[in-house]
């Protein structure tokens, strides 16, 4: 029997490219991708879309559709209190090209929230990227900066609130035109555990 006929009788299960993250109100993804806009003219790079600005917990990578109904039960198991990010700072990720904004002092509550759903994640089976670094809190703004840019000129911003109520499970779809989001599923943060 041939490979491709192999294949025809064991189709790979259909898969979805997803990840958890930290959804900004339309107010604040607006204010973000002002930001990015004026950082990627700066810097040479591409913005990020306001409509795809996110902070996130997770990265799961490509999961069978079939498993997701599971990933949605064990991620409802996560607790975690409302909270609200400052958005305060930019810096600049020589290695990946890339322009972020983050907290100069990520709020408390942040850390144990992307902790609890990633050793939830873990023991339901499923395999989180990068799961063996240490979490950064950070929002993508500019990517593809120039190689031969060595370090952007990083104007200060005037902060912003980012009020948190909820985590989300996303589904990532690549094109050409880049990446397109969806948010799949929304996990309120009740502060019950």
């Amino acid at each position: 029997m041939s490979a491709e006929r192999r294949n025809d009788q064991n189709p790979k299960p259909a898969t979805a490219r997803v990840f958890f993250a930290l959804w900004p109100s339309p107010a604040v993804a607006g204010q973000l991708g002002k930001i990015a806009d004026a950082t990627a003219v700066t810097s040479g790079g591409r913005a990020t879309r306001p409509d795809t600005i996110h902070l996130t917990l997770a990265f799961l990578g490509n999961v069978p559709e079939a498993r997701l109904p599971t990933l949605a039960q064990a991620a409802a198991e996560v607790w975690g209190d409302p909270f609200t990010l400052d958005i305060d700072r930019l810096g600049f990720w020589a290695h990946n090209h890339l322009v972020w904004a983050g907290s100069s002092a990520p709020h408390p509550a942040l850390a144990p929230l992307q902790s609890r759903l990633q050793r939830t994640l873990l023991a339901a089976g499923f395999h989180v990227g990068g799961a063996a670094r240490a979490f950064v809190p950070h929002v993508t703004l500019v990517r593809h900066v120039p190689a031969a840019v060595d370090h952007p000129a990083l104007p200060a911003i005037a902060s912003c609130a980012w009020s948190n109520e909820r985590f989300v499970l996303v589904r990532s779809t690549l094109s050409a035109q880049g990446s397109s989001y969806r948010i799949i599923d929304e996990f309120p943060l009740t502060g019950a555990a």
